[in-house]
């Protein structure tokens, strides 16, 4: 991971953020800039060595950080985790819920039915797999609703504590072949909402960015021919993004640091903040 630029001057030392997905390309890209503006920084992952390997970069680069183990999914994991950050850090300041993403079996072959798609081996709406609905809309909605139940805790009683959720500017306007992943991520946004109200009276500040389009290796094969001239999709997104150009990671480092800092954003809670080059904005005309 390349040495991250800071876009705005925060100060973030004696925090304690908590990253869900941080082996992940967004949320490892927000670890090494939280932990570049002083926070002690846990990094979450399923896969613990992806985790430790980041967290081993930060710690190179001059900051504080390790990696854990921690399933979203599963409240016991959560609460393990919970008790080796707390060793090893102290109480979380801000937890960034991060963890999330899409599965095959629940997205269609298809923008469009069409009548012959039933009789054809076409993947349509009627033969999205229950399992992989369920699969990622647990992994979305409740991999941001059980790491909150465990690290919100935390914040109960204290000041300057926050919350920042990653939604998707699918949220906004749902995309094409991907119901389940749009549908989980507006309930994301929703939730978000939710529970910057609820949280509201206990000082418990909580909002959260929602990304456009960002070429990573991850999706380089959907947005990228192999003699890396783009792909039909790629040429869809870009004339629905008026800036014209796909993001890059680091772009969302400032916006998001801005609303974990509380001299910056301290009145601020129940945002959703597109950071979309103006996708979610754009007719199409």
């Amino acid at each position: 991971m390349k040495k991250i630029e800071l876009p705005i001057g925060v100060d973030l030392k004696g925090k304690v953020a908590v990253i869900t997905g941080a082996g992940g390309i967004i949320c490892s890209c927000l670890a090494k800039a939280f932990a570049a503006v002083g926070a002690k920084v846990a990094l979450l992952d399923l896969t613990l060595a992806k985790a430790e390997a980041y967290a081993s970069e930060i710690v190179a680069d001059g900051g504080i950080a390790k990696g854990y183990m921690a399933n979203v999914l599963d409240k016991s994991s959560l609460a393990e985790c919970h008790k080796q950050v707390l060793k090893d850090f102290g109480k979380c300041d801000i937890l960034i819920n991060g963890a999330g993403g899409n599965n095959p079996k629940a997205q269609t072959d298809k923008e469009y039915f069409e009548v012959g798609d039933v009789d054809s081996e076409t993947k349509s709406f009627f033969d999205l797999d229950e399992s992989g609905v369920q699969f990622v809309f647990n992994l979305n909605f409740l991999g941001t609703l059980l790491p909150t139940q465990e690290f919100a805790r935390d914040m109960v009683g204290r000041k300057d504590c926050n919350i920042i959720n990653i939604s998707s500017m699918n949220a906004f306007t749902p995309l094409t072949k991907i119901p389940a992943y749009s549908g989980a991520k507006a309930a994301v946004s929703n939730f978000t909402q939710w529970l910057a109200v609820h949280f509201s009276k206990a000082g418990i500040r909580v909002n959260a960015i929602a990304p456009g389009f960002f070429s990573t290796a991850q999706n380089k094969s959907l947005l990228w021919n192999a003699d890396g001239t783009p792909t039909a999709r790629t040429g869809k997104i870009l004339a629905a993004t008026p800036m014209g150009r796909f993001g890059e990671v680091e772009e969302l480092v400032g916006a998001t640091l801005f609303l974990a800092s509380e001299k910056a954003a301290s009145f601020i809670t129940g945002v959703v903040l597109p950071i979309d080059g103006g996708f979610s904005s754009y007719s199409g005309v």
